[in-house]
């Protein structure tokens, strides 16, 4: 038996990006400085923060993910502001009568130190999303050398939100 009436719905977002010379560091809307002068690689600004909210949104919808919105073979999304794909995103959770309770962010990095940045990336993530730095838990920690991450290959983020289904 289906049930649509739901009030909370949860949803589960991962991305990793490779770093590589020539780009712009960008996570959580933030130009941040790599002590190797790396950034991240992708299609649009490889924005890993940014980008696993936005699939945990439209996982917590069954809405696909970003590929299906913002595909990497279309040359509209080149070296796209995550930030405005993620306002567009929110658009879509709310036409569907939904609103943001909580996320929580984990960021995967070795280097460089992410901490000093989490304020400036709760501040953007919450202007767009027009919700309460409060309700945004960005936290980094390293893979103490393990995996592509602890190899300093790339940069991931695993993030969790959860959505209210407005009255």
């Amino acid at each position: 038996m289906k049930n649509s009436s739901r009030k909370f719905r949860i949803g589960n977002g991962y991305d990793i990006h490779r770093l590589s010379k020539g780009r712009n560091l960008i996570i959580g809307g933030v130009k941040l400085t790599h002590p190797d002068d790396l950034g991240l690689d992708g299609h649009s600004d490889a924005d890993v923060l940014i980008h696993s909210i936005m699939d945990a949104l439209l996982g917590a919808l069954s809405l696909g993910d970003i590929g299906k919105y913002f595909p990497p073979s279309d040359e509209k999304w080149k070296n796209a502001n995550s930030l405005i794909l993620l306002s567009k995103v929110i658009e879509l959770i709310r036409n569907e009568g939904w609103e943001v309770n909580n996320i929580d962010s984990v960021i995967v990095a070795e280097r460089p130190k992410i901490m000093p940045y989490i304020k400036l990336m709760k501040n953007n993530i919450s202007e767009i999303l027009n919700i309460d730095e409060n309700l945004i838990g960005i936290k980094a920690t390293t893979n103490e050398k393990l995996g592509p991450e602890g190899r300093e290959e790339g940069i991931s983020c695993h993030s969790v939100v959860l959505l209210e289904k407005k009255e």
